[in-house]
């Protein structure tokens, strides 16, 4: 999978792009263009295709106009990628009240985070928090979810730190339910049925009494989850185990 990078674009050209601070009305003759147009074109085109089919000529192909016309509105694929990330980071749910404390604010956040990614697959390929993008959607974003920890007894530091380990964990775990989804659409079978095909083969070769813990919990999992690995099971085990460890940080603490 080819990874992109966040924050590599012109400083100044990408923060005038997010911000939309230098628009430019479309020419005299062209088709109605606009950023918003470019970058809708595009997003479709990573969420069918793939990040690395991503170009300026696929997304003039896409819109029926010359490629040098985008240019008046993007100058570049790294700035036109920056604006793509922001803009579907409008997608997630940000309700005023969620009832449940901050364990169940969190919780919403990684969900809603976790469906962002794998509607948007491509997203995992360039989101960077060492250089954000630093456009109105993520700062919007990053204000709510800082919000859901205000007044719990963290400090401003390690406000920010929680949010980042939710926000590390579920970019890691969704990398294993979009590989799962991959595998599935390229093979044609589900991993239950996968393993139905694989497992006489495997059971001749492999020997239950030189890996008997390999093969007691292989079973286990197996018949409760119908494949090896069940991305969904194993998000909610370690997303309860990581509020868990907040939790228990917090406890340690006299009350705010």
């Amino acid at each position: 999978m080819a990874t992109e990078y966040s924050g590599t674009a012109d400083p100044a050209r990408s923060l005038a792009l997010l911000w939309r601070t230098h628009e430019r009305s479309s020419r005299k003759g062209k088709p109605d263009l606009s950023v918003d147009r470019i970058v809708a074109a595009a997003i479709e085109i990573a969420d069918t295709e793939g990040l690395a089919a991503l170009s300026m000529r696929r997304v003039a192909d896409r819109l029926g106009v010359g490629t040098m016309s985008l240019y008046t509105y993007v100058p570049a694929k790294a700035e036109l990628v920056d604006v793509m990330l922001d803009t579907v980071y409008a997608e997630t749910a940000r309700p005023a009240d969620v009832p449940g404390g901050w364990r169940a604010r969190l919780e919403l956040i990684a969900r809603e985070n976790r469906e962002l990614y794998r509607r948007h697959p491509w997203t995992l390929q360039v989101a960077a928090a060492n250089r954000p993008v630093l456009g109105p959607n993520l700062m919007a974003k990053y204000e709510y979810e800082l919000q859901a920890v205000a007044g719990i007894g963290l400090t401003e530091i390690e406000m920010d730190f929680v949010i980042n380990l939710v926000a590390s964990y579920v970019q890691g775990a969704t990398h294993g339910a979009v590989a799962a989804d991959r595998s599935q659409q390229g093979s044609g079978m589900s991993d239950e049925q996968w393993w139905r095909a694989h497992a006489p083969l495997f059971g001749r070769l492999f020997d239950p009494e030189r890996y008997p813990t390999a093969a007691a919990v292989g079973t286990a999992v197996g018949e409760s989850q119908g494949s090896a690995y069940d991305p969904d099971a194993n998000f909610e085990f370690g997303l309860a185990r990581l509020l868990d460890g907040i939790e228990a940080l917090l406890a340690s603490r006299p009350a705010p």
